[in-house]
């Protein structure tokens, strides 16, 4: 992406080429236009709130010793509020791409397919970073650590608080702007499906467990994801950096295990038996109620699958990397193999010593030549 750079070759206005070299900057200037909209307190300035402010059919004020905390509920007008997030998440991706990646690529001199990779690498590099970080804060705040039951206790969890709402719908944004970005990015023919499966995963995961007020679950199974592509990510970014660098692969290989084995626990531990002994047991939308046995199954049958294929998938990663290994290994031993042979027959043509004298394979000494007098 070319975003905020200098530009040696003009475009015809709203071409193709103009729109993907300039999305970043026309997206900017309407995102100033809604903050300029907020100093109106006309139709202009709640339109532009209604973009900006979290908004929720109803929002619950609760008083507590150190002042009041206000919680809300989601709804349709999360749809505004998630498109205005999408320019600003389309605004920091051009960022991180033009001050960060695209500097490194220039450095790095890498193949097409190479300079793809780093580039996603990158962008994931900063959204896990953030959301483990932001998302293990939510979690030590809001207690789910030392109260483990409040993952299910008093189901359902429609009152959310700010910092909660505010990262589901920062995710929802950041994976609904990565469909256009493949457009922008002109991301290759044969990247697009494993692209669009690895997107449509996120939002299905992140936007159920939003609608099926599941968030605290939802949190706590982002960070631990967050942190497993953190490390895999990294891994990849050094080993395009230097390609002898392979040992955060093996970091990475723990930590994916580890993490599918977490999730599956505490899914299990909280769908199939802690929302099975709740009060409500069943299912209610207006109530935004979904407790009911075939939804629990659903979910359950969902992530567990969703775990099974990452896993097969991983499998087979190291299954890869251990027959290129071993191939590696046996080309290096036949040319080790190669050159001793050939240092052998060398040996043989040149002879060896004995008592001080160079042997042929006879057994015969060779004669010396006598030097001519001039």
């Amino acid at each position: 992406m070319a975003a905020f750079r200098k530009r040696s070759k003009s475009c015809p206005f709203l071409s193709q080429e103009f729109l993907i070299q300039n999305h970043a900057d026309i997206v900017s200037c309407l995102v100033v236009l809604v903050l300029i909209g907020l100093m109106f307190e006309n139709i202009l300035g709640s339109v532009c709130n209604l973009l900006l402010c979290l908004q929720s059919n109803l929002s619950l004020s609760v008083s507590f010793a150190d002042g009041e905390v206000v919680y809300y509920l989601y709804g349709t007008s999360d749809l505004v509020t998630i498109l205005f997030y999408i320019c600003i998440t389309i605004i920091l991706h051009a960022v991180v791409q033009e001050y960060a990646l695209d500097k490194l690529n220039k450095r790095l001199h890498l193949s097409k397919i190479k300079h793809s990779k780093l580039n996603e690498s990158g962008q994931l590099i900063v959204l896990h970073l953030t959301s483990g970080i932001w998302g293990f804060y939510i979690v030590v705040t809001e207690g789910y650590v030392t109260n483990p039951s409040s993952l299910w206790e008093k189901y359902p969890h429609t009152e959310l608080s700010f910092q909660v709402k505010f990262f589901f719908l920062c995710q929802l944004s950041y994976w609904i702007h990565s469909l256009p970005e493949l457009y922008f990015q002109r991301v290759r023919k044969e990247e697009i499906p494993r692209q669009l499966q690895y997107i449509g995963l996120y939002l299905l995961h992140i936007a159920g467990a939003y609608l099926l007020n599941l968030t605290r679950l939802g949190v706590l199974l982002l960070v631990l994801q967050s942190v497993a592509e953190l490390v895999f990510h990294t891994a990849r970014l050094f080993y395009f950096i230097h390609e002898n660098n392979q040992k955060f692969f093996n970091a990475w290989a723990v930590v994916f295990v580890m993490t599918r084995l977490m999730t599956l626990t505490l899914t299990v531990l909280v769908v199939g038996f802690g929302l099975s002994r709740v009060e409500h047991q069943t299912f209610d939308m207006d109530k935004g109620i979904f407790n009911s046995l075939p939804i629990r199954l659903c979910i359950l049958v969902t992530v567990c699958s969703t775990q099974a294929w990452m896993m097969w998938r991983f499998i087979n990663f190291q299954l890869r990397r251990w027959r290129e290994f071993q191939a590696e290994q046996a080309s290096r031993r036949k040319i080790v193999g190669a050159m001793a042979m050939r240092g052998r027959v060398v040996r043989r043509e040149l002879g060896h010593h004995e008592n001080g004298l160079i042997k042929s394979e006879n057994g015969t000494s060779p004669r010396t030549r006598k030097s001519k007098s001039p």
